[in-house]
């Protein structure tokens, strides 16, 4: 069992929440880049990239969540910190992508779909450093 300054660790189940939630946000990530094409070609309503925006606010809104708990474990601050930024740039995108220019809604999409990964990857690489065994 390994304890953190604190004298918590995180526990198993809950880094593998936070697999799990995360790797469903970059998925759902992907599904926004798979029906932006169709959408911009005109081919396709908004109606299949606007559900995929509300399921990546609750996704991306569950990994933040769940990265809080984890840091409370005794895992570092940052991946909370960085999926509380994804979390809140789903809002900024949603409102860009019915208000705002294309050229700033694409951009956001790359700096999101960045924060996502780097949360995933260090959900399966750093954060187990931090799991009870």
């Amino acid at each position: 069992m390994s304890h953190t300054a604190t004298g918590r660790a995180t526990t198993p189940a809950l880094l593998t929440a936070l697999r799990v939630v995360a790797s469903l946000t970059v998925l759902a990530l992907l599904w926004q880049f798979v029906t932006a094409g169709p959408l911009v070609e005109g081919s396709q309503s908004a109606d299949t990239h606007a559900t995929g925006a509300i399921v990546l606010h609750v996704l991306s809104g569950l990994t933040m969540i769940v990265a809080g708990l984890v840091w409370r474990g005794g895992a570092p601050l940052w991946p909370g910190v960085l999926a509380l930024v994804v979390f809140a740039l789903t809002f900024v995108q949603a409102y860009l992508g019915s208000n705002g220019p294309i050229s700033v809604h694409v951009p956001g999409a790359m700096v999101l779909t960045v924060g996502a990964v780097v949360v995933a990857a260090w959900s399966f690489t750093g954060g187990s450093a931090h799991a009870r065994r």
